[in-house]
């Protein structure tokens, strides 16, 4: 048991010290910048009703060329598929349109693309028999890209992989800090009281006041 205790220097106040004090900082570097983010949008969610975001919509109309109408054509029956790669580089040249690997809807008429992206909305349509392409795009603002951001909405993998990074960081700046309190807390007395009170505030609040 000796062996153990010196093996993971159990009790050796300064090795815990100086190790905790690096993954403190460490995670709070790492974190800082994404918890002033969720922090600033925490406050406009709260009060998204408070403030205005007047949507701007734009449109661009087009028509696909016969040869590549021709394509689409041989979609029949298809329900769910993304746009040829030749349709989909056209719309990038011609009306700076980017789809990608999003699934498309076929039906007999037309083919529909749902954008959606954080702070607005987009959509594409192309006639299958005439080829007039469609477009609109809505932009809801600054705010609401943010707020999308905070929520992870229509912000793709890599976001939502970059939210779970930052969870992790958060947490292990929280619990580097609970031990830090735990090693300071025989000098500052007020430490467990502060800790209690972040505490029972909130549950306070949910207990009296939300229904």
């Amino acid at each position: 048991m000796k062996q153990l205790r010196e093996f993971l220097h159990i009790g050796d106040r300064p090795f815990w010290l100086r190790h905790l004090h690096r993954w403190h900082w460490i995670s709070a570097a790492i974190s800082l910048v994404g918890m002033m983010l969720f922090a600033i949008t925490g406050i406009t969610l709260n009060h998204a009703r408070q403030i205005e975001a007047g949507p701007q919509v734009t449109s661009r109309e087009g028509t696909l060329p016969p040869a590549l109408l021709k394509e689409l054509a041989t979609k029949e029956g298809e329900k769910e598929r993304p746009l040829p790669d030749s349709v989909q580089d056209w719309l990038s040249r011609e009306l700076s349109i980017s789809v990608g690997e999003r699934a498309a809807e076929w039906s007999e008429q037309e083919v529909y693309v749902s954008l959606p992206r954080p702070g607005g909305d987009a959509w594409l349509t192309i006639d299958r028999a005439q080829g007039a392409v469609l477009y609109e795009l809505t932009n809801r603002g600054w705010i609401s890209y943010l707020n999308d951001l905070h929520k992870g909405r229509n912000a793709g993998l890599v976001w939502s992989l970059f939210i779970d990074a930052f969870a992790a960081a958060c947490l292990i700046f929280c619990f580097t800090g609970l031990f830090l309190l735990q090693m300071h807390a025989v000098r500052r007395p007020s430490t467990w009281p502060m800790v209690g009170v972040g505490i029972a505030v909130p549950v306070a609040i949910l207990l009296l006041f939300v229904h």
